[in-house]
């Protein structure tokens, strides 16, 4: 079926995927996208460590303690999805972001991409964690999670659009077809330095994908931020979703079950 012929073999991990026959589970995320499409930009934060709490945590009134009461996070991404998909598990963290020149680092298995894309994440995180004195004074068991994603659309390894016309093309192959995302998650244990780390993929099938859509999706400008163009909790894009074979949090950029296993597994 479609880019697969054995579904089975599309993990590496224990990983069970599930067939989503409709897009019900999207809903509750795409109401998190709107909410957390107002914080600032992370690349702002740096300096000031923004703190994102649980979305039980941010509710007035309420005072759910976080998941990692015994352990600090810090998520190296800007994802905006990745914000909103850790949180909604629980944890509370910080966020760093790791400026590398991505297009240098090649590789010919997306699989093999996805990893070697989110160590060098890790590195630079690292690296500026020490240069700056901050890793000698990590007071206790601290995780960093950083993760890639990339697209595969027929056998060909897209990653962020580079243009106007490229971020065109690539929606419109997506119309009417399918595109498998895979998707790399690596823990850090910054004490121990430990790591753990593993991929998941998963396939998307999509209605037609209007004119006006896309140029609605270009405006905009974010899609110039995610791998392939595809961000299936945009508000535009989930409604043209007709089948996600895997789970929507892989293809959104961050597998809940991948990153709950590697956690532990690092500390």
């Amino acid at each position: 079926m479609g880019l697969f012929s054995n579904p089975g073999a599309k993990r590496q991990t224990d990983i069970s995927y599930s067939l989503l026959h409709d897009k019900n589970e999207l809903e509750p995320l795409i109401r998190s996208w709107r909410h957390f499409s107002h914080f600032p930009h992370p690349r702002l934060c740096l300096s000031s460590k923004l703190t994102v709490k649980p979305p039980e945590e941010m509710e007035a009134g309420r005072g759910v303690a976080p998941k990692n009461q015994t352990f600090e996070i810090i998520l190296g991404s800007s994802s905006m999805a990745r914000r909103e998909i850790l949180a909604e598990m629980g944890y509370e963290f910080t966020i760093m972001t790791a400026d590398i020149d991505e297009r240098s680092i090649r590789k010919e298995k997306p699989e093999d991409l996805v990893m070697a894309l989110a160590e060098a994440k890790a590195d630079a995180i690292v690296m500026r964690l020490k240069s700056s004195y901050q890793l000698e004074e990590i007071p206790r068991p601290t995780l960093l999670i950083t993760a890639d994603t990339v697209v595969v659309y027929q056998g060909t390894i897209r990653e962020k659009p580079s243009s106007e016309e490229e971020a065109r093309q690539f929606i419109r192959d997506y119309s009417g077809g399918s595109a498998q995302v895979v998707g790399s998650v690596l823990v850090t244990n910054l004490v121990t330095g430990s790591r753990k780390g593993g991929w998941e993929s998963a396939e998307v099938y999509f209605l037609d994908i209007r004119n006006e859509v896309i140029d609605s999706l270009i405006e905009e400008g974010i899609i110039f931020n995610v791998a392939g163009g595809l961000m299936l909790e945009h508000p535009l894009t989930w409604p043209l979703v007709d089948t996600v074979i895997g789970t929507a949090d892989c293809v959104m950029g961050l597998s809940k079950t991948l990153t709950e296993k590697l956690i532990q597994e690092a500390l």
